[in-house]
């Protein structure tokens, strides 16, 4: 009796140490959704690579909980429905975890499609970890308990774009040009709100949203920013759309400064270069001179692929599931949403906090400015001899917005 008391005390002790554990050696898979084919290909695969890297990076014992994570891609062509297909496809295969970027278009049908699928099916609910779709509506009217942003918003970008700003006194009469979809018009929505309140001398000259990932030429609209005498130039346009408008402001031999949210993405630093010096400002949650072991991972990148990881949020990302998983002492998904809200962690950058309120990261921003790279600042972004230097940080309550989210929590979260 003795002994079966004993072997039922130690089975007791050995399940309650194991379920302080339960998730280690767990392999933690994530479906990865963005253009692998099509005009913003190359974006979309360094973007993969990227998050291949850091979930190699940090797997095992170099996250708190344990486990392995392992990023696998699926070609949502940047298209809403082909991302529906997409989703459907990784949850037949099993993926609890998606996460998605480059379009805020895939990223509103996959944040409504994850909050319908696990509210029809409780006990298999699947993440929406959203690296880089920066419409507000996702954490305002449109906001959904299952889905974490880890990028900054437009509203926070143009906050902390307008606070550098409207202390650069040569900015005075302005071209905003932007791909007409939610986030080109939202970040000529939000300029124009944030620099009337804060410079209101500022004149806004012209302004034209062109098809996204369709334009061939944009000398057309060179000589529209030259016609208007604008003295600068503000872009949300990324990929394709900002390599070729580069291109086009080079062949006109414009040289007026350009304020940009994604000048650091594959193919635009290239474009740049080949204009020789220019004035180009990019704001952003990181720059490409970080020391420590961001910088380092940024270096075995570039060994391993010749090419930039710049996609740091893959970075927080898989930070944050460790820690949440490890708070959790769990890889359900339930239990790490449950984890993640208000969550605080070590990002490259500072502390950073996952907003319970609108599930926001909360972050600290940069505004960088493109220069040849030189001792301080060694890192050749595209190997171009040029880079992004910082020239100023902002703390995260700077560019920290207001959110209009009325969370939705099922039943115990």
């Amino acid at each position: 009796m003795k002994f079966a008391l004993k072997i039922v005390a130690v089975a007791a002790l050995t399940a309650a140490s194991g379920l302080a554990l339960a998730q280690k050696g767990e392999t933690v898979r994530i479906a990865f959704m963005d253009p692998l084919s099509g005009p913003f290909a190359n974006v979309g695969q360094n973007q993969l690579k990227s998050w291949q890297f850091a979930a190699e990076h940090f797997s095992g014992a170099k996250n708190p909980a344990g486990v392995k994570f392992e990023v696998v891609g699926f070609d949502n062509k940047g298209s809403p429905q082909e991302s529906l297909n997409t989703l459907k496809a990784a949850i037949d295969q099993g993926f609890r975890y998606i996460t998605q970027g480059n379009g805020s278009g895939a990223g509103l049908a996959l944040e409504d499609a994850v909050a319908k699928y696990n509210e029809r099916n409780p006990g298999k609910e699947v993440i929406y970890l959203n690296y880089a779709a920066v419409d507000p509506s996702m954490t305002n009217e449109k906001c959904d308990y299952w889905h974490f942003r880890l990028d900054a918003d437009t509203t926070m970008k143009m906050e902390a774009l307008t606070s550098f700003m409207k202390d650069q006194p040569k900015v005075k009469k302005v071209y905003i040009i932007g791909q007409n979809y939610s986030h080109g018009q939202q970040v000529a929505k939000f300029f124009k709100e944030d620099i009337a309140r804060k410079r209101p001398d500022v004149k806004i000259v012209g302004e034209d949203l062109h098809p996204i990932g369709q334009v061939k030429d944009f000398s057309p609209y060179v000589a529209k920013i030259k016609q208007s005498g604008a003295d600068t130039i503000v872009t949300g346009n990324w990929g394709q759309d900002l390599t070729l408008l580069v291109k086009a402001l080079n062949d006109s031999g414009l040289k007026i400064p350009m304020y940009t949210y994604y000048a650091g993405v594959t193919g635009t630093p290239t474009a740049l270069a080949a204009g020789g010096d220019s004035e180009v400002y990019v704001v952003a949650y990181g720059h490409s001179n970080h020391s420590g072991e961001i910088g380092q991972m940024a270096a075995e990148f570039k060994k391993k692929f010749n090419d930039d990881y710049y996609t740091f949020a893959t970075y927080n990302g898989i930070n944050l599931l460790g820690a949440a998983m490890a708070k959790a002492k769990s890889t359900n998904p339930v239990q790490v949403a449950r984890a993640m809200e208000g969550l605080s962690f070590k990002s490259f950058a500072g502390d950073a906090t996952m907003r319970a309120s609108d599930h926001q990261l909360q972050q600290s921003m940069f505004v960088t400015k493109w220069q040849k790279a030189d001792k301080k600042y060694p890192y050749s972004v595209e190997n171009t001899g040029y880079t992004f230097v910082p020239i100023k940080q902002m703390d995260p309550y700077v560019s920290s917005t207001p959110t209009s989210c009325q969370m939705k929590r099922p039943s115990g979260g």
